[in-house]
């Protein structure tokens, strides 16, 4: 791997940055401070910029070149509801609070690149849009960012995730679908309470939502085609007050993720379908109210093509992964994609001298290779370049 000597010399301030997020993490759509901090660094850096719904940051670079090009640059800033258990002088200071995920790596790399490409501004012809985006992890942040029509006449949206599973010096560029859609559900069934002893006086939602999880199998088992991963999993299961009477209520909570949105929809289906028929089947009613967290993430090809020629320069063919396996994952950078041309690339931060950077994302130990962020300012940099010469 041969970093720009720009990214060199900016080291230092990258590297302080992601420690600092990390640090300092706040959960989903409560990113307040690290909104605040983001903005401070921008007004530094004498980047215009406004919030974005409550939390999220939009900064502005604008080109000293006339051009109506316009490009996305996006980073994701909310951290999880996690215990840190590492060690690290840098590790969280929020009790059960912790970045097990890398935003805060995204965050500082996208920071990085904010101050390099505004050194640039004169070699550019067109806009940047940084997005400092808020809610990834809910599914909710990117819905903001479109609703409020930061995507309007943009011609390119680029993104980046650091990754424990490549090797740090690698990035993954892989075309067409890597993620899957994942949508919230939560099944409420409706029955009656009775003693134990007189179970036909009564309608046993426990039983009746055992009934459910079962049943809810057969989309994977007997309605998808082996050749189109589908899950549908349920996660919490909630019924009765004591052990001698039938559950009046009972709460299911749960995901989907599919790889299309035809399947996405039919499954969404499904799920309604068996659940209020099963309940139906003895006596019950089932409320079901979905959330939709995130689309099939559907990469560019041709703007694959575009990062391919970037990170070449930088690590040669051989760091470049092309055939990354599709992952169950979700991710709302996929909301992009829908609207705009663009791509999300997966940098490597695993390196097995550090057995913490192989622990997998959302685990108390997580923790990245800081040169995998690094390289990823260097993408986010070269990449706008690229676009607005």
């Amino acid at each position: 791997m041969k970093l720009k000597e720009y990214i060199e010399a900016e080291k230092e301030y990258i590297i302080s940055l992601g420690r600092y997020f990390h640090r300092n993490p706040e959960p989903s759509l409560k990113e307040y401070n690290t909104a605040l901090k983001i903005e401070q660094e921008l007004d530094s850096l004498q980047i215009e910029h406004k919030r974005v719904g409550e939390t999220g940051v939009l900064g502005i670079i604008k080109g000293r070149i006339d051009s109506n090009k316009r490009i996305v640059l996006r980073a994701d800033i909310d951290g999880l509801m996690i215990e840190d258990l590492k060690i690290e002088e840098y590790a969280s200071e929020k009790e059960g609070l912790m970045h097990s995920c890398g935003h805060d790596g995204h965050t500082a790399a996208l920071l990085g690149a904010a101050k390099i490409l505004k050194a640039k501004e004169y070699l550019l012809a067109g806009e940047i849009y940084l997005f400092f985006q808020q809610g990834e992890e809910i599914g909710q942040g990117a819905r903001v960012f479109i609703k409020e029509g930061h995507l309007k006449d943009v011609n390119r949206v680029f993104g980046i995730h650091v990754s424990s599973d490549i090797e740090v010096g690698k990035v993954s560029i892989t075309k067409g679908t890597t993620n899957a859609s994942c949508d919230y559900f939560k099944i409420i069934v409706h029955g009656e309470s009775a003693h134990v002893s007189e179970p036909q006086m009564g309608i046993d939602a426990l039983y009746i939502s055992s009934k459910i999880v079962t049943n809810l199998q057969t989309i994977v088992s007997r309605q998808s085609s082996p050749f189109d991963p589908t899950v549908v999993g349920i996660g919490v299961l909630r019924a009765g007050t004591a052990y001698n009477i039938i559950a009046s209520e009972a709460i299911l909570e749960g995901t989907t993720r599919t790889f299309s949105i035809e399947n996405r929809k039919r499954v969404n289906e499904s799920v309604v379908k068996i659940a209020k028929n099963t309940a139906a089947a003895f006596g019950a009613e089932a409320e079901i109210i979905f959330e939709e967290c995130a689309s099939p993430l559907v990469n560019d090809e041709i703007v694959c093509d575009e990062v391919y020629k970037v990170a070449n320069e930088i690590l040669g063919k051989e760091g470049i992964i092309t055939n990354r396996q599709k992952s169950l994952g979700s991710d709302d950078f996929a909301e992009y994609l829908l609207a705009v041309p663009g791509m999300y690339a997966f940098v490597g931060t695993a390196n097995k001298d550090n057995p913490n950077t192989l622990q997998p994302h959302h685990c108390g130990l997580f923790d990245i290779d800081e040169d995998g962020i690094l390289l990823a300012a260097n993408l986010y940099v070269d990449y706008a370049i690229q676009q607005l010469q």
